[in-house]
């Protein structure tokens, strides 16, 4: 049957762009040498794209099957809450302000945003969830006594642990940390732990106002802290991962290395690499041991072909796809960002920026990094191009990077809002997954519809779910170790939904 425009449901990234987005004539130099800008361009190029057999970390899923079959039209859901395929379904597991916390810990708080999966045996799963809130909101992390980092930052954000099953059962759910502010992203360890990412920078003696409620702020934020989904707590924090406002991260394979994102601008956000300490090797409690100075944290430096340093990952388009090119690291001079903002320590053109920095997630071989967007005043250098997304990948040993996926700027994203339920304009990549056969999935936090995607580097795009509900952003989405489960959060009104189907069928 011939598909029309409103049929269709995936976008090759390729395909749309039959010509090559023009370059600024004061990169042409440097990026005369990319791909072809052709439909295609990201499939002929040197290097290659990274291996689909490339899981979670410290886990290696071979790709099963050939090709990947698209997945179908999305389905109205008749309770209006998300819209997928034929053959799926989903279930709540958690609601703000219905579902309650054991042990008399109140409602489940608002705002869930990163989170990560851990099979806790005979069918059932422990989740561990972040809420990113300012102190003062209606339905905050409460205070937990052996949870809390800063007293003074009263329901504010945290991060919550959640008991369900493959059928998405709500078996339990409590405070992890609380006293924490805007929590956002983060990432699992290879221990089986969280490290969960405060993204502010809020000072000690700031002051917070919110809905009439004051406070102020007993402790400097801006960190990291691990999370356990044990019923431990220990609000410690990571001090040697640098104070700044926090994305995502990632722990490399052999646990000595951490890959971490910021989603900034005036100046852009960078992304950083933390090496650990000669002969530390990372496992469950040793980051909140190490001295504040502990290892060494470094800016990404990628390196264009006379030598120099890219300024921005917008002067690069969906023509170089594919193309590797040298990154080198530089340290950062004060960390803990006492007078100066991390970001503003360096000049212009001596690190590489990158408007919202974004996901980061880990493989065996090297490391997803995400940009959502760049198109509005201030998010981008004079003659770069403007765009709706970027996906790329750092491979570890050969100390590159590639772009991996790209969404061309559309005018739709910036002039007027796009049909709610029916729209298949991809935009605003934000927390990234890898999928236990290898693909991508992307949280969509753009303008209009909100998607689910299924991402193949190098390849074609697909919506696998739509927020049918409201305009709100999806977080944090995980797959269960055996594919049978993708956990991921609606931010507003705060939901977690746990989607269940033939997902081995189409991502296999």
């Amino acid at each position: 049957m011939a598909v029309g425009p409103r049929e269709l449901r995936h976008v090759n990234t390729l395909e749309l762009n039959r010509s090559p987005i023009d370059v600024p004539s004061s990169r042409r130099t440097f990026l005369a040498g990319g791909a072809a800008g052709a439909a295609g361009v990201g499939l002929a190029v040197a290097g290659g794209l990274p291996s689909l057999a490339q899981a979670h970390p410290g886990r290696n899923h071979p790709p099963r099957g050939g090709g990947h079959v698209p997945f179908p039209p999305l389905v109205d859901d008749p309770a209006g809450i998300l819209a997928l395929p034929e053959g799926f379904r989903y279930t709540v597991v958690t609601r703000t302000g219905v579902t309650r916390l054991d042990r008399g810990q109140g409602l489940t708080p608002a705002e869930h945003d990163g989170m990560a999966v851990f099979d806790a045996g005979r069918g059932r799963y422990t989740l561990i969830q972040n809420h990113e809130l300012g102190p003062g909101a209606e339905f905050g992390v409460p205070h937990v006594p052996g949870t809390v980092y800063d007293p003074g930052a009263v329901d504010a954000g945290g991060c919550t642990v959640i008991r369900t099953d493959r059928a998405g059962r709500n078996l339990g759910e409590f405070v992890a940390i609380s006293g924490t502010v805007d929590n956002c992203a983060g990432g699992p360890t290879p221990w089986g732990t969280w490290l969960t990412c405060e993204e502010t920078d809020d000072r000690a003696g700031d002051e917070w106002d919110e809905d009439g409620r004051t406070g102020t702020y007993q402790k400097d934020h801006g960190y990291v802290f691990e999370v356990w989904a044990d019923g431990r707590a220990d609000p410690t924090p990571i001090k040697c991962l640098g104070r700044y406002a926090h994305e995502a991260l990632a722990v490399d394979a052999d646990r000595t290395k951490i890959y971490l994102s910021e989603d900034a601008d005036e100046p852009n956000g960078l992304f950083y690499r933390w090496t650990a300490p000669r002969r530390v090797k990372l496992g469950p409690g040793v980051l909140t041991r190490l001295a504040p100075d502990a290892g060494t944290l470094a800016a990404m430096q990628i390196i264009m072909d006379d030598g120099s340093v890219l300024p921005d990952v917008a002067y690069l388009t969906s023509a170089q796809l594919g193309r590797p090119f040298p990154v080198r690291w530089i340290e950062v001079p004060e960390r803990d960002a006492r007078t100066t903002p991390l970001r503003e320590q360096f000049a212009d053109g001596q690190v590489t920026r990158g408007r919202k920095f974004e996901g980061v997630w880990g493989t065996d071989r090297g490391v997803y990094v995400v940009n959502s967007y760049a198109w509005e005043d201030g998010d981008l250098p004079a003659d770069a191009a403007p765009h709706d997304g970027m996906v790329w990948f750092y491979d570890y040993r050969a100390e590159t990077i590639q772009l991996v996926t790209y969404f061309p700027h559309q005018t739709s994203s910036e002039e007027g809002t796009p049909p709610k339920y029916s729209d298949l304009t991809f935009d605003g990549p934000d927390n990234v997954t890898v999928t236990p056969w290898g693909s991508l999935v992307l949280a969509e936090d753009g303008s209009g519809a909100s998607h689910v995607l299924s991402s193949v580097p190098g390849g074609p795009t697909y919506a696998i779910a739509r927020n049918q509900l409201n305009d709100s952003e999806f977080c944090g989405p995980v797959f269960t170790d055996d594919g049978k489960v993708l956990f991921v959060n609606m931010q507003d009104p705060g939901l977690t939904l746990a989607i269940t189907g033939p997902w081995e069928k189409y991502l296999g």
